[in-house]
């Protein structure tokens, strides 16, 4: 499975950068937000936990992420969603509430969804950026 899925990530990968390609982009880094909660247990403490396998499952996909990201040349940023918004601050030098308000607004134009997932992960994507330029 391991496996497995580091080959369909890879492929999704590639796939990206050409169409990315096709429109003038090149897809050079990513950011990838960690789960803010403590280290996975043993396995058969994780396979008697309904909620633990959903945490495992979560840690095996973005393992394969950041491994298809190394593999396709991008530079990977990881951070746990907790510390997320206070680095961002930092790095871009915009105060929380400003930050907040610029990714809100960013989902506007694109209309629902622009849940608290889209923005997270719109705010990684710009923290990876700011670190890579």
């Amino acid at each position: 499975m391991k496996t497995e899925a580091r080959h369909l990530s890879v492929s999704a990968i590639r796939k990206l950068q050409s169409d990315l390609r096709e429109q003038g982009f090149n897809l050079t880094c990513c950011g990838l937000l960690l789960a803010s909660g403590r280290p996975l247990p043993a396995l058969p403490q994780i396979l008697a936990s309904h909620s633990l396998i959903h945490t495992a499952d979560g840690e095996h996909f973005r393992e394969a992420l950041l491994h298809a990201s190394a593999r396709c040349g991008l530079k990977s940023s990881t951070i746990k969603e907790r510390d997320l918004l206070s680095s961002a601050s930092k790095a871009l030098r915009l105060k929380p509430d400003v930050l907040t308000h610029r990714i809100a607004d960013l989902g506007r134009p694109l209309g629902p969804p622009w849940s608290q997932d889209e923005k997270l992960a719109s705010l990684a994507a710009w923290l990876a950026l700011a670190e890579h330029a």
